[in-house]
């Protein structure tokens, strides 16, 4: 009989025990997805799968399938278990979304908002089901028809889909899993270190559970979803001094509290704040005058900064009110601050320069707060020593990074093409799900250009390539600081982390 991913972690505990492993050996035994089959639901499938998708966010649900979030919320409140079905998630979707058992979406891949909104709550996803058609409150495929109401169960490891329920165990980690941590944690302490992808105090709490480190990445358009959407839109669609300022008094309030609560839960441990990065596709979808014909590519994060430089500001102001907040109340706030999507040094040194004004400004100038940068578009990367002067850390954003050193569209190339360059042995592995060798390369010249700057140059990455295995042995040969990804991969990568280093000694 095939043994349980519980059962092997028990069984190489008992094994390293017995036989007095040193740590390095220990962790060695263990595989990575065992760690993550114990930290979510599994599938006893007994059906085939009506549809495949990509596996976006791990774990497994049963529900009945409700195909808005407002009709999900009012089947949640009848106390039914909810699969919320799309074609794509939006940020006006949110609700919905977490108050359902599991996402299911038609379009798009691993770095969509259905996937990195249900990785960060760790919530089961299946994204880019494209044999899906959703027609009239129904899900279609093939000859098979679910209607509103009806249950379907998803697999999010899999991507698979199945009618009606499947059985579902809960997760339930052996207490052997946190002997192993702590032998990986001994392993990687001051080599590499693990940080969270959070946008809330409840997240960072939960990140802080699973052992992470900081915080990597605080997305802060996260902070304008749901019912808070409007007063963002407000801003950006401001004709006027008046009421654009109106609309930042309303927001600074609200981003402030959230940063005292992410500050609370991170007490004493770094908080890398991200600047607002709001696509406007995302975030206006219905405004006319701002549709744009390659969103992705477009009016945003710094660059909308700069059209709207209150914004930053403003956002600078409720970091800096945040921490004097903590301080008042006896707390250890630690905050960075990073620019979103640069592409030069001047872009950044300007923002800086707006960041700096408003800490002058607020008094707190003896808080050394460091400002830095995201870097995501390959010719901020490839020129990272230009601009590191400008900097005191940088972080590399590996999806968007990823995107557009391909060409790829990472929300359409999963579902429409990349199973059939994989079969085709075309590409070795998805490059949004493991890290590319052309990607490695430009983070890793970037690493030595900037150590080569200054020694001591800080250097992490917080896309989801921080919670892969494979991955973050790259990142580790490069020399990285740390890793940062979602709550609930914080387990498998401080494992990973260990294991990179266990095999490879000292990063070339």
């Amino acid at each position: 009989m095939t043994s349980s991913p519980g059962e092997r972690l028990i069984e190489a505990v008992a094994e390293t025990l017995l036989a007095d492993m040193p740590a390095t050996q220990a962790v060695l035994s263990v595989d990575c997805s065992d760690v993550e089959a114990v930290l979510h639901g599994q599938m006893d499938a007994t059906s085939e799968p009506i549809a495949e998708g990509l596996g976006a966010s791990p774990g497994a649900a049963s529900g009945r399938a409700y195909f808005t979030a407002d009709d999900a919320a009012d089947a949640y409140d009848r106390g039914e278990d909810v699969i919320l079905v799309a074609v794509e998630t939006s940020p006006e979707d949110v609700h919905g979304m977490e108050l359902a058992e599991g996402i299911l979406t038609t379009r798009g891949g691993l770095a969509s908002h259905a996937a990195v909104v249900a990785r960060g709550w760790g919530k089961p996803a299946v994204c880019g089901a494209k044999d899906i058609e959703i027609v009239d409150k129904s899900l279609v495929v093939g000859d098979t028809t679910i209607h509103q109401g009806q249950l379907i169960s998803i697999d999010g490891k899999t991507g698979s889909v199945f009618q009606g329920a499947a059985s579902v165990s809960a997760s339930d980690p052996p207490p052997e899993l946190q002997v192993i941590l702590g032998l990986a944690d001994e392993v990687r302490r001051s080599k590499l270190a693990v940080r969270a992808n959070a946008d809330t105090g409840a997240d960072a709490a939960k990140a802080r559970a699973f052992g992470a480190e900081g915080i990597g990445l605080c997305r802060t358009e996260h902070m304008f979803l749901g019912d808070r959407l409007p007063a963002l839109r407000r801003v950006i669609t401001a004709n006027t001094d008046a009421e654009e300022k109106e609309g930042l008094a309303a927001l600074l309030e609200l981003q402030q509290k959230d940063f005292e609560s992410i500050f609370e839960a991170m007490d004493g441990l770094p908080v890398t704040i991200r600047l607002l990065d709001a696509p406007l596709h995302e975030f206006c979808p219905d405004i006319e005058e701002l549709v744009e014909a390659n969103p992705m590519l477009g009016t945003r994060g710094v660059r909308l900064g700069i059209l709207k430089p209150r914004l930053f500001r403003m956002q600078a102001q409720a970091v800096l009110g945040a921490a004097s907040a903590r301080i008042a109340a006896g707390g250890d706030p630690k905050p960075e601050i990073m620019v979103p999507l640069i592409v030069n040094r001047q872009e950044l040194a300007l923002v800086r320069s707006w960041i700096t004004e408003e800490i002058e400004s607020a008094g707190l100038s003896h808080l050394d707060i460091p400002i830095g940068a995201m870097l995501e578009t390959p010719r901020a990367v490839l020129s990272a020593s230009d601009i590191a002067d400008a900097a005191d850390f940088f972080s590399f954003g590996t999806n968007d990074l990823t995107q557009m050193t391909f060409g790829f569209s990472r929300d359409d190339v999963e579902a429409s093409m990349m199973a059939h360059y994989l079969e085709q042995d075309l590409l070795s592995a998805n490059p949004f799900q493991t890290l590319d060798s052309v990607v490695y390369s430009q983070v890793k010249k970037a690493a030595d250009g900037c150590r080569s700057f200054q020694s001591s140059f800080k250097l992490g990455v917080c896309g989801e390539h921080g919670g892969d295995p494979a991955s973050i042995a790259k990142f580790y040969d490069a020399g990285l600081d740390y890793v940062s990804c979602s709550p609930y991969r914080v387990p498998v990568a401080r494992l990973a982390a260990a294991q990179a280093i266990a095999a490879l000694g000292q990063p070339s």
